[in-house]
């Protein structure tokens, strides 16, 4: 009798945990949605072209922040340029590798990049298909394509974290581009010249 009790009193209480309801979860649309009209016009007086990006980055106090996967920014990522990924951002990352909420940090994704769809594969939505192909309707000939750029969530997070010092490049570059230089596994460094041992004058 007394087991029978015991099992009806556990099988009460695996009842009742079952109908407990879990908190709410730690999302806010209406935080995100603030956020992103406070960001607005701070990014548009951030937004610079490859020349000031690259003189910039040669500043001292700067970071260039590469936010894309560990994977593609080991194969090829901006010369000098430190990772974090986007996924990975929280208070305590992000102090470990920005400096300051004073350092000026420069951010660039794949979508400021031509050339390379291999390694910097364009983030875009394309309009609505159907069956695989594309809609044929007035209305789908109109819709434009979607940027879905890594910058735009970066820029959000990182003002949100209390990063203020933020560039972003605003140009499509081209990955052939002489005045950059890349680094990576996917990358063949330029063979140096063997250098020559001087020649020995002998006075005679």
């Amino acid at each position: 009798m007394r087991i029978l009790i015991a099992l009806l009193m556990i099988a009460a209480c695996v009842a009742r945990a079952q109908d407990a309801a879990y908190p709410k979860a730690k999302v806010s649309f209406e935080d995100f949605a603030r956020l992103v009209q406070e960001v607005e016009p701070h990014r548009a007086s951030r937004l610079v072209d490859l020349p000031t990006f690259l003189a910039m980055s040669r500043e001292p106090d700067t970071i260039i922040l590469d936010a894309r996967s560990t994977f593609r920014f080991e194969r090829i990522h901006l010369q000098g340029a430190r990772h974090l990924a986007f996924t990975d951002f929280t208070q305590e990352s992000l102090a470990k590798v920005i400096p300051s909420f004073d350092t000026r940090i420069l951010i660039y994704c794949n979508n400021n990049f031509e050339g390379n769809q291999t390694d910097f594969p364009s983030k875009i939505a394309s309009p609505r298909t159907i069956n695989n192909l594309k809609a044929t309707s007035q209305l789908a000939a109109q819709e434009k394509p979607l940027m879905m750029a890594l910058n735009i969530p970066t820029y959000i997070t990182l003002y949100g974290y209390g990063y203020r010092n933020v560039y972003e490049l605003n140009e499509l570059v081209q990955v052939s581009d002489p005045r950059i230089t890349f680094e990576g596994t996917v990358i063949t460094p330029i063979p140096t010249k063997p250098t020559l041992p001087s020649p020995i004058w002998k006075l005679e």
